[in-house]
């Protein structure tokens, strides 16, 4: 790509926004959230404009008047950047820049570019440049262009074409080997939360910034990086929270979300994102105060269906309340929230509340059941070793044998529909050795 989005200091950026029919309405003024998305990747926001347009135009996105006033805009306010509120294709991108002799840089890029700068493991590295060279690969033809207006030396035939084809060779072995490390730090992971399998899992989810960080910290008493900034944090983050009665579970607190989350980070995260999937229950942590609560909440729903987490019972924490001087924009919050706690993380108001919420999911999430099974079935075995507690087995019969395990309800439903024997233990009564 041509340089991140704030690279050089103080660098300079002209916004673009543009509606068109089908878009979602939004509590926050127009361009708001892009101008803390270019604030957070160390650019200065120098002016905006905004179209409205029945349709975008397969060129330039914008209509070509209003691409000639981009143009005449970033040279009157001498900009190094313009960035628009929305994804644009390649070809989009090549004639924007052709009009305003300017960088033009897409909303995925921009969240790219930022990802970049914020990620800190290996784990977070990996999965940036991963992302990052997915959207490079089908621009390639646009970085030559680039090469060629501002060096005038190579083309797009002959020696800039072979070097395109071998660029892409290139591209193509370093996102595989990329693929392969990921995969083994998936396997990594996979080790490490076998420690936690028989411990109730809470996973805490939510749009960037709404103070996710601050309620871990809250809930588990653990120190953890807390910055009012957008994206403060990439790697999931898993303490131990000692709930009332003595029951532990563990805590994580899993990167934000945002509108247009670019597909391909969505797809590099895989691993990170997978404390959410396996979760036994998600924390959808909302800030109550922010005038774009209700678009943030459907962008939060629509991140967990696209990761396959949309099975995971949800329970809806509605924070930063603090901050509200009238609370009776809660009201119109709960229909939607579902099942919801008020709390805030910063006051510690509500956060026993939350606490005996999450406490009676826990105790009312699993089962005692008796799966009646083939001796043989190992693949059957293992899964109840993995994802539940074997109390105990016997074998009442040749060729059967009964598995009594307590796990999560939604397992045993699982097993059910799977066609699998699977007796409530109540019911149920095999001869306990054990008792």
């Amino acid at each position: 790509m041509n340089g991140g989005v704030g690279s050089k200091r103080g660098e300079g950026a002209l916004l673009v926004g543009l509606v068109v029919p089908g878009d979602a309405p939004s509590g926050e003024p127009p361009l708001s959230e892009l101008g803390r998305l270019v604030e957070t990747a160390g650019a200065v926001v120098l002016g905006t404009t905004f179209q409205k347009r029945s349709r975008l135009h397969p060129a330039t996105c914008v209509g070509a008047g209003k691409a000639e006033e981009i143009g005449r805009m970033a040279a009157a306010l001498a900009c190094d950047v313009v960035i628009f509120d929305r994804d644009l294709s390649p070809a989009q991108v090549r004639n924007l820049e052709r009009i305003a002799n300017r960088r033009v840089v897409d909303r995925s890029e921009l969240i790219l570019d930022i990802f970049a700068q914020r990620a800190r493991t290996r784990q977070a590295r990996v999965q940036v440049e991963l992302a990052q060279l997915e959207y490079t690969r089908p621009r390639l033809r646009r970085l030559w262009t680039h090469l060629s207006r501002i060096e005038g030396g190579i083309g797009m035939r002959g020696p800039g074409e072979k070097q395109i084809e071998s660029d892409r060779r290139a591209l193509r072995r370093r996102i595989q080997a990329l693929r392969d490390e990921l995969s083994a730090i998936e396997r990594q992971q996979g080790t490490r939360a076998a420690g936690r399998r028989d411990y109730f899992n809470v996973s805490l989810v939510g749009y960037t910034n709404v103070g996710k960080s601050t309620l871990l910290s809250a809930l588990t008493g653990a120190d953890a990086f807390i910055e009012d900034r957008l994206f403060a944090t990439l790697d999931t983050t898993t303490r131990a929270w000692a709930l009332p009665g003595g029951k532990r579970v563990f805590l994580s607190d899993t990167v934000g979300f945002i509108r247009g989350l670019p597909h391909h980070l969505v797809a590099s995260f895989h691993a990170t994102l997978a404390e959410a999937r396996d979760a036994d229950l998600l924390l959808h942590v909302v800030d109550a105060s922010s005038p774009d609560a209700e678009r943030q909440t459907d962008t939060v729903i629509e991140v967990l269906e696209e990761i396959g987490a949309d099975h995971v019972p949800v329970l809806t924490v509605l924070n930063k309340v603090d901050r509200l001087g009238d609370r009776v924009a809660l009201a119109a919050l709960h229909p939607r929230a579902g099942r919801a706690v008020v709390v805030s993380a910063r006051t510690g108001e509500g956060i026993r509340e939350l606490e005996s919420a999450v406490l009676g999911h826990m105790e009312g999430s699993q089962v005692e059941v008796d799966v009646i099974a083939d001796p043989g079935d190992g693949r059957l075995l293992a899964f109840l070793a993995e994802k539940g507690r074997i109390l105990f087995q016997d074998y009442p019969s040749a060729g059967e044998a009964r598995v009594r395990v307590r796990l999560p309800r939604k397992y045993a439903e699982k097993l059910r529909t799977e066609g699998r024997r699977v007796l409530d233990a109540a019911s149920s009564s095999p001869a306990d050795p054990a008792r």
